[in-house]
């Protein structure tokens, strides 16, 4: 007997995963950019991104700047992913979407004095001090530094 049945077709949020990976995007931006398709998703009660466009993604970023007060960094990186999610995945452009926006915070950098960097590498030793010197010294990130070793 011969079996006519077609294969499922992967769900959205796997073909989301499979175009990560072919772009070779890292697993912590692939875990982010997955959480915000979801969140986007369910915020439009389980809506097809087929279904909706820039409209609904500009209700969905100005939804986390008015309600949630997600700062501006997490906004941009859902936005991110929706424009990923539609270019990639739906096979579409979202085209201009005018967002509330959150607020950037104004932050002074805090930079260590010598006395205070070489006091906090002085509790550290071996590899833990090999990985705060060079974290420091040349700007990798932690997970830069912890996949090289």
């Amino acid at each position: 007997m011969k079996d006519d049945t077609v294969p499922n077709k992967p769900e959205l949020l796997d073909e989301l995963r499979t175009a990560l990976r072919m772009k070779h995007y890292s697993y912590r931006t692939e875990q982010s950019y997955v959480y915000w398709a979801r969140h986007y998703i369910l915020f439009h009660d389980k809506e097809h991104p087929n279904a909706m466009g820039a409209p609904k993604v500009r209700s969905f970023c100005s939804h986390l700047a008015e309600k949630q007060h997600v700062s501006a960094s997490s906004q941009n990186q859902a936005f991110n992913a929706l424009v990923f999610l539609y270019r990639h995945v739906v096979g579409e452009a979202l085209g201009v979407v005018e967002a509330v926006r959150a607020k950037r915070p104004r932050r002074l950098p805090v930079v260590l004095s010598r006395s205070e960097l070489e006091r906090v590498l002085s509790f550290l030793s071996g590899t833990q001090a090999i990985m705060a010197t060079l974290l420091y010294g040349s700007g990798l990130r932690l997970m830069e530094c912890r996949h090289s070793a």
